[in-house]
């Protein structure tokens, strides 16, 4: 426990004395540098343009201008987010594009004015430059007083040679001055230098990091538009986790209980063809297809509960879990908790998360015990599937389908094996209806799996 608090005093000492000349620092301090004279730009010609604009609308020649300022604010913006993408390392997306219903010069100029994004930026422009005037001014206070307070030492001869002073001079109240000139002087002024240097990097950022923020929610895409492309994008994951799901099923028909029945079919035309020459022959073909045909059943039974099993529908969750646990290659304790049972598809997903958990619990956990707790909490269904196995799972998109609960303890089950089935297809499932997954998989120390979707009744 001491190595441990040592090692981390340690790191946060040397990144404290690491700050003032660490890149990072400098090219936050050279964006706020830049930002003051662009904001000014900025700011003047935005003020500018909708002045005029707003005193034209008397006549129709306001209605261009200020589509004119608009995009040219709307350029502003995509300097703004190049500068914040090289400087501060924020990926800012670029808002939805302006697409006018109709063509022509009268329909860009509608769609301009009609546009939220348009006019964050110009509200951008103008916010933007008290905070620019601001953060330089304070950013330069602190750099400057930093480095030349503790540099003192090094450049305070400047004043008894070219000024005929002893030293700096720190104030002068009628016939008495005060000079740093002294050797304590000179060494506490440096001391004072080196605090102010070591806490301008913090305050540079603190000052950096307000720009981000005010670069993401002004110049980014609009949270309707953010929430429009992941539904988007999500719909894509559900299309191709349905089009998935209908080739297995159409694979596990064709291999499996279609290949059985054709040859069930064959060998009872064979013990037709039979039955009056060789009985016996043709009784013993009977009987071993009638053992294919219970063979099929149990296919078509596991197909049809890998689509949606009976149990599920009649009975819930805590008797379809507990089916699925009874099926695990280790014991499973499972608890459910529910005031109600959710909405059918939240009930599906919920089921079918726990039912690839727990097969990838009997396949790469190597565990003795397992457990599946079920509970609602506020608006949300959480599920906890839990093992005391080799753990080192992890959801990276390299996950095989052994990346589940337990998995990933080994090279061969772990993630980077595999095509993204397993873990990373789970993500992606609860991703589309607003699930979240919470992989926690020390090495050596079991797999907890927490999967968090929305209660809809």
């Amino acid at each position: 426990m001491g190595n441990g608090e040592g090692t981390g005093t340690g790191g946060g000492l040397r990144a404290v004395l690491r700050a003032p000349v660490a890149g990072r620092t400098w090219r936050e301090f050279a964006h706020l540098l830049i930002g003051m004279p662009l904001s000014t730009l900025y700011f003047s010609l935005t003020v500018t343009g909708v002045s005029l604009g707003a005193g034209l609308l008397v006549t129709f020649l306001g209605i261009p201008v200020l589509a004119g300022v608009l995009a040219m604010c709307r350029g502003f913006g995509h300097l703004e987010r190049a500068r914040v993408r090289a400087l501060l390392g924020a990926d800012v997306a670029d808002p939805t594009p302006i697409r006018a219903a109709k063509t022509g010069g009268l329909a860009a100029m509608g769609a301009l004015l009609k546009s939220g994004s348009a006019w964050r930026h110009v509200l951008y422009s103008l916010i933007h430059f008290p905070w620019a005037v601001f953060s330089f001014c304070l950013a330069l206070t602190f750099w400057a007083a930093g480095w030349s307070y503790l540099l003192y030492p090094l450049w305070y001869w400047v004043f008894p040679a070219y000024t005929d002073e002893p030293g700096l001079q720190l104030f002068q109240n009628d016939d008495y001055s005060f000079f740093l000139d002294s050797p304590a002087e000179i060494a506490l002024t440096s001391l004072v230098g080196l605090a102010f240097t070591l806490t301008t990097p913090w305050v540079i950022r603190a000052l950096a990091t307000v720009d981000r923020v005010m670069v993401g929610g002004l110049l980014g895409p609009s949270r309707l538009a953010s929430r429009v492309s992941e539904l988007e994008s999500d719909r894509g994951v559900v299309v191709d986790t349905a089009a998935a799901d209908l080739r297995r099923i159409e694979r596990d028909l064709h291999d499996g209980a279609q290949a059985r029945l054709v040859a069930l079919a064959m060998d009872l035309g064979l013990a037709r063809e039979k039955a009056t020459q060789d009985p016996r022959a043709a009784a013993r073909m009977v009987d071993e297809a009638h053992g294919e045909v219970k063979i099929a059943l149990q296919e078509l039974r596991d197909l049809a509960r890998g689509i949606h099993p009976a149990v599920l529908t009649d009975r819930g969750l805590d008797a379809a879990l507990s089916s699925v646990a009874s099926r695990c290659a280790v014991p499973v304790r499972v608890t459910v908790e529910l005031p109600a049972r959710p909405a059918q598809a939240i009930e599906g997903i919920a089921y079918f998360t726990v039912s690839e958990l727990l097969q990838n619990v009997s396949k790469h956990a190597g565990a003795r015990l397992a457990s599946v707790d079920v509970w609602k909490s506020g608006d949300r269904l959480l599920i906890q599937v839990a093992d005391d196995g080799r753990g080192g799972a992890t959801t990276g998109a390299g996950a095989s389908a052994g990346a589940g609960a337990g998995a990933g303890a080994s090279a061969s089950a772990g993630a980077g094996t595999g095509t993204g089935t397993g873990l990373a297809g789970l993500t992606e499932r609860l991703d589309a209806v607003d699930g979240v997954l919470v992989v926690d998989s020390p090495a050596g120390g079991g797999t907890t799996v927490t999967a968090e979707l929305p209660w809809r009744p």
